[in-house]
């Protein structure tokens, strides 16, 4: 098989079980386990995994001296920032919601290139930004009663938070797969991002009901840590090493379709009218803005 293709699938099974995470996460958080600890172990012992990998590979773990503050920017928004504010703000709004909203992530990088990269604003994109804005902004103010939501409005701003620093991720991390492997890479990302969590969740990690588990909690938990962590992260390297940002960002548009079915099926969330058009208007945003 060739590399390429490898690559394809390694991005679309990503996308399959960081939609699969949602439904796990609520599953567990915060009945069982609340957001912060959840996220201490699941970056923690991704962590582990990743480390033990490096110990079967038996290659260098250097990291060159000026590449350190790249990789603690990598940790900081593809770790810390990124996984906490996204397990926390999946516990307060609804599994569709955040889905869309993760969405916007091409749009952000849209207008972060306007803005540090002084690209042009044409038409077509400014139309595409409003379209996407309007979307978002569409679902943000969608609110219905739900059992798995308890507060959409500051859970949806969290995602879409989430979704910026999974965006400026991207972009950061680039070069680092140019100068590494990308186990090397996300090895040392997660080491400065659980670096920075652990202050936030340790209290609440000391206290999970390890005694209230069930053979469903764990296996939800383990789901969180090594499908819709270690091999996200990893196959989401691989793909940005042998497709580049462009292509492996694009699969994020199969993630909603993976995690709407999902929740549907497993939590019995409703996907509402005033939902599709909102994903309509997103996803005709992000067409028209990536158009060319």
């Amino acid at each position: 098989m060739k590399t390429t293709t490898k690559a394809h699938l390694a991005v679309l099974g990503t996308n399959f079980f960081f939609a699969a995470n949602y439904t796990f996460i609520k599953y567990i958080s915060p009945a069982l386990i609340r957001p912060y600890a959840l996220n201490v172990a699941r970056v923690g012992g991704s962590l582990i995994l990743f480390w033990i990998m490096w110990l079967m590979s038996k290659t260098s773990a250097r990291i060159q001296k000026q590449h350190i503050g790249r990789f603690l920017l990598c940790g900081l928004t593809g770790v810390a920032i990124n996984q906490t504010l996204f397990i926390k703000g999946i516990t307060l709004t609804s599994t569709i919601h955040a889905s869309l909203l993760v969405l916007a992530t091409p749009l952000v990088i849209t207008v972060i290139a306007f803005w540090a990269l002084k690209e042009r604003l044409n038409l077509a994109k400014g139309a595409g930004l409003l379209l996407g804005i309007s979307g978002a902004a569409l679902l943000v103010a969608t609110k219905e009663s739900s059992q798995h939501a308890s507060n959409y409005l500051l859970g949806d701003l969290l995602i879409l938070i989430n979704s910026i620093s999974y965006g400026a991720y991207f972009i950061l991390v680039k070069p680092l797969m140019r100068a590494y492997s990308p186990l090397h890479v996300i090895r040392w990302v997660f080491v400065f991002g659980f670096l920075m969590i652990l202050p936030f969740g340790w209290h609440e990690a000391s206290e999970i009901p390890w005694g209230q588990f069930n053979a469903t909690h764990f296996l939800s938990l383990f789901a969180i840590v090594f499908t819709g962590t270690f091999l996200a992260y990893y196959f989401t390297a691989y793909g940005l090493q042998h497709l580049g940002a462009g292509v492996t960002g694009t699969y994020i548009y199969t993630q909603p379709f993976f995690a709407v079915l999902i929740s549907m099926i497993v939590l019995s969330e409703v996907l509402t009218v005033q939902k599709l058009l909102a994903a309509a208007l997103i996803f005709s945003g992000v067409y028209l803005v990536n158009r060319k």
